[in-house]
């Protein structure tokens, strides 16, 4: 468990939660962002509800601890009057845990033992395109999010965060270059967003690497002289696209549901509070607009993967195309060369050039003739044609 805690000027780690578990412990303007693995959710749920009912006067409904507490949950978004809940799958890590249960979040599952991950087959690429459910429960002044075992997102940016955070020599915030990006979120749903961003970030990365992967795949496919064999990996790729594609249409929805809310909500009557809502507003659709961008590219390597697959078809129809018009050409040559062995080869006693001294030349030297302008004429009409 990682517990922040959260203010204009400053962002502090502390170790326990006790001394922060009564009204006015953050301070006015603060919040504080209480960080969990499922494991630890589920064995400190009593306290951490303790402290909600303590700080924001509401507990989790158990249908939404369910849903924090379900692995295979896809992303979704939920809401009270009192908070927000949010489910954002994330790529899993190589150090991820397998997945806990498979229940549907209505309250009656009973979790799972943790079994052993299931290994991917494929390039190692393709193995990344596996997703963990983040659950974040936004309050007003808490924001409890549920990771998987590892943790990898809530620290990286649990990083960033403390040095933002960090006052330099100066006594002055130590700000980013980025100095937009860079400042401390200002409430529990702007450090939201700011962890959905990185989660959608990582699905950007991804991206990059499947490009490449399928460009190969496209080149050994296009390529007439060499023999495409890794159907396997390439029917694991489409599936695998077809899966990410799917969970970024969850994404979306989720994110665009999220929205729809904030739109509900009355105007702010304070000009700061009016402001805070408006950059809220901008992140949220800068995460949609991100999320759209991967949905867009899982869509075009799909394409590519198709048109890559209809080509090498095309590829290998052509080339057999070529080599039946090759093999009916070499027959049409020796057909008549045929006809005249075959008209020689009778056993009748009168023949013509039959007994002659030079019958045999004079028949040898007509095929060779008729050989060479049946050849010159297929060329003329490019059935022999070398094609590049």
């Amino acid at each position: 468990m990682r517990i922040f805690e959260i203010n204009r000027s400053q962002a502090c780690e502390h170790q326990a939660l006790a001394p922060l578990a009564v009204p006015g412990a953050c301070g006015a303007g603060g919040y504080l962002w209480i960080s969990l693995t499922r494991e630890e959710f589920r064995a400190s749920l009593p306290e951490v509800q303790q402290i909600l009912q303590t700080l924001c006067l509401t507990q989790l409904v158990d249908l939404h601890v369910a849903d924090l507490l379900n692995d295979q949950l896809p992303s979704h978004y939920d809401y009270t009057s009192q908070y927000d809940v949010l489910v954002f799958r994330r790529l899993a890590t190589a150090q991820g845990q397998a997945a806990l249960g498979n229940g549907k979040g209505n309250g009656n599952e009973t979790p799972m033992t943790p079994t052993p991950p299931q290994p991917r087959s494929g390039p190692p690429v393709l193995r990344r395109v596996d997703t963990r459910p983040v659950g974040f429960a936004v309050f007003d002044r808490v924001l409890l999010s549920v990771h998987p075992e590892d943790g990898a997102v809530r620290d990286a940016f649990a990083t960033r965060l403390l040095a933002a955070g960090s006052p330099d020599d100066r006594g002055a915030p130590a700000l980013d270059v980025r100095a937009t990006s860079a400042r401390l979120p200002t409430s529990p749903s702007d450090l939201m967003l700011r962890v959905v961003n990185q989660i959608v970030d990582a699905y950007l990365d991804l991206r990059r690497e499947l490009t490449k992967q399928l460009d190969h795949w496209q080149t050994e496919l296009i390529d007439p002289r060499s023999r495409f064999t890794n159907w396997g990996a390439l029917m694991g790729a489409r599936q695998s696209l077809h899966h990410l594609d799917e969970i970024c249409e969850d994404q979306r929805a989720a994110i665009q549901d999220w929205i729809d809310s904030l739109e509900t909500l009355p105007v702010p009557k304070g000009e700061t509070e009016q402001r805070e809502r408006e950059l809220i507003m901008i992140r949220s659709r800068d995460v949609l607009e991100h999320i759209e961008r991967v949905v867009h590219h899982v869509h075009r390597l799909e394409q590519n993967a198709e048109t890559a697959v209809q080509m090498h078809f095309s590829v290998q129809g052509h080339r057999a195309n070529d080599i039946m018009r090759v093999l009916t050409v070499l027959t049409a040559v020796f057909l008549p060369l045929n006809l005249i062995a075959g008209i020689f080869g009778m056993n009748f006693e009168f023949i013509p050039l039959v007994h002659k001294a030079d019958g045999f030349w004079i028949a040898m030297t007509s095929m060779l003739v008729i050989a060479v302008l049946l050849v010159l004429i297929f060329w003329r009409k490019r059935y022999l044609a070398r094609t590049r």
